[in-house]
């Protein structure tokens, strides 16, 4: 029965490009306004939807404060991941600074188990991991992801070298963009 199981399992798998995001200090600021907070992220994620769409990528799932999203491309992936930081940017004008709604964004290459509509392993938990160490404001890729996207995406990416990740067995190469980085990243599909 182990081998016919073995055979399912590989069945289920994909390489996929994960997108990863979520909201910086969601608690700080559901303590200081709980209903307006959960609008804002609600209305912030409806505003980037048309953005996802845009670059193919599918909701997997939703988490109180953040989003796991699938792609088709890493490029697609990370140029929707600078376009959504983009949009922050200027939903973000006017806004007091404590009231601002700030997104970390960690994008990966990686194998995917497919269980239903939602997608497991490594693959999704290194995006996971990889937006727990970016920036506000910023975005986070991995190196399978970095060499796809090299020389297609005009970006300044900072070299984080290799980072041990919560709960990931080897280091992961790591790189980032920071807000001011996302803020000049140009690249020539159209939005």
């Amino acid at each position: 029965a182990q081998g016919r199981d073995a055979g399912a399992v590989s069945e289920t798998r994909r390489l996929a490009a994960i997108l990863a995001a979520d909201v910086v200090g969601y608690s700080r600021l559901m303590g200081a306004d709980e209903a307006g907070t959960a609008r804002a992220v609600r209305d912030h994620r409806a505003a980037a939807a048309p953005i996802v769409r845009a670059f193919g990528g599918r909701l997997v799932k939703t988490m109180g404060d953040g989003v796991l999203l699938e792609f088709p491309s890493v490029v697609a992936a990370v140029e929707c991941a600078i376009r959504m930081q983009q949009q922050m940017v200027e939903r973000n004008e006017g806004v007091p600074e404590a009231r601002r709604i700030l997104y970390r964004i960690g994008v990966n290459l990686g194998d995917v188990l497919i269980d239903g509509e939602d997608i497991l392993g490594d693959g999704v938990n290194i995006a996971a991991r990889l937006e727990g160490i970016c920036e506000p404001g910023g975005i986070c890729i991995s190196a399978s992801a970095y060499d796809h996207v090299r020389g297609r995406i005009e970006a300044e990416f900072a070299d984080l070298g290799d980072q041990a990740l919560k709960n990931i067995a080897r280091p992961v190469r790591a790189y980032a963009l920071g807000i001011a980085d996302v803020a000049r990243a140009k690249f020539s599909t159209p939005a």
